[in-house]
C-alpha cells in the first residue's frame, strides 16, 4: 500500500434532494452542482467529526472510564471564491436553502462518479452569506455557514 497525497482529490457536490443518503445515485449527483474548483484550498470548514465523552466510572473504579456520546460538528460550512457571469452557487447557496453537501475524497477529481465509490453525505440548511474582508493579491471570497438538518452519512456508498 502506499499513501494517497490530498492535493486534487477531494470532489464536492451540493445536491438538492437525495432519496437515501446512504447510497445516494449517480442521477441525483449529476443533478448537484460541483463545488471543487470555486472552493478555496480551507473551503470545507469544520467537517471534523467532534464525538463527547459519557462518564461512566464508578464509584468502585481506580481509573477514569468513559462511553462514546453524541457525535457533533461544529463551524461547518463553505468558503467559495466569487465568480464573475452566472454564479449559480452563490445563487443557490441562500439563507435556508436545504440541500445535501456531498463529498468524495482519495479519488483524483478528474475521476468521475462512479457506483461503489465511498462519500459522505451532510444533510444541510444553508445561512446567511457572509462576505471576507477585501485583501491584497487574493480573489473576492465568500462564506455559507451550513447547519446539520439531520444526522450525516460518513460512509454512504454511490448507488448506480
Amino acid at each position: 500500500m502506499s499513501d494517497i497525497v490530498v492535493d486534487g482529490t477531494v470532489k464536492v457536490w451540493w445536491v438538492p434532494t437525495i432519496a437515501n443518503i446512504a447510497a445516494p445515485t449517480l442521477d441525483e449527483l449529476a443533478a448537484g452542482i460541483p463545488l471543487e474548483t470555486i472552493l478555496t484550498r480551507d473551503g470545507l470548514m469544520g467537517f471534523k467529526a467532534e464525538t463527547a465523552a459519557v462518564d461512566n466510572t464508578s464509584l468502585a473504579s481506580k481509573f477514569d472510564t468513559a462511553l462514546a456520546g453524541m457525535a457533533s460538528f461544529s463551524g461547518t460550512g463553505l468558503r467559495l471564491k466569487k465568480q464573475t457571469g452566472g454564479d449559480t452557487p452563490y445563487a443557490t447557496l441562500t439563507r435556508n436553502t436545504e440541500g445535501n453537501l456531498v463529498i468524495r475524497r482519495s479519488i483524483d477529481v478528474a475521476t468521475a462518479a462512479i457506483a461503489a465509490q465511498e462519500v459522505q453525505v451532510y444533510p444541510s440548511i444553508c445561512g446567511e452569506t457572509s462576505w471576507m474582508e477585501a485583501e491584497k493579491n487574493t480573489t473576492d471570497r465568500y462564506e455559507v455557514p451550513l447547519f446539520m438538518a439531520s444526522e450525516p452519512e460518513l460512509r454512504a456508498v454511490l448507488a448506480a
